[in-house]
């Protein structure tokens, strides 16, 4: 998907709402249809030879969801554990996911005309999965495909029924 074609699929409708989460001193959104559920961070069982940023595994009410880092994910300075650090457990077409990020900040309704296309730079994030920036008063989101990022071939997380 192009950059204008992000752009277009981002302003096309009415407003959407995402959550947002900060990691290291950046703030992210994710589109809130995505959250089954917020979670306090509790260590993971390790699973062996899984990626750095794949800290493990945990039981949720039965169902085996691996767990991702986004700090380790994206690069960011060594995570640190603490009262904050929570775990967003998404809920993506044929899989559940958990994601640590430093705090959940609140669920913002963005308007079409507060979101702009992202530049095209290289990052540690995956373009694809940046669908834009959005913009309310002095704040600045960097809006995730999650469910792109979370099926990256890296992540070792691709489903078998897709």
């Amino acid at each position: 998907m192009g950059v204008m074609e992000k752009a277009d699929d981002l302003t096309s409708s009415d407003a959407r709402e995402y959550l947002t989460f900060r990691l290291d001193q950046e703030e992210y959104g994710i589109d809130i249809l995505k959250v089954q559920e917020i979670r306090g961070y509790e260590p993971p069982t390790r699973v062996a030879n899984a990626p750095n940023f794949i800290k493990g595994v945990v039981n949720l009410r039965g169902t085996i969801v691996p767990i991702v880092d986004m700090r380790l994910k994206f690069s960011c300075s060594k995570a640190e554990y603490n009262s904050f650090t929570v775990v967003i457990i998404l809920n993506l077409r044929h899989r559940i996911v958990g994601i640590v990020v430093d705090s959940v900040s609140d669920v913002m309704e963005l308007p079409p005309e507060s979101l702009k296309a992202a530049p095209d730079i290289d990052s540690v994030i995956d373009s694809a999965a940046v669908l834009g920036l959005g913009s309310l008063g002095d704040r600045m989101l960097i809006l995730l495909d999650i469910e792109r990022l979370m099926s990256a071939p890296d992540m070792g997380l691709v489903s078998v029924t897709e």
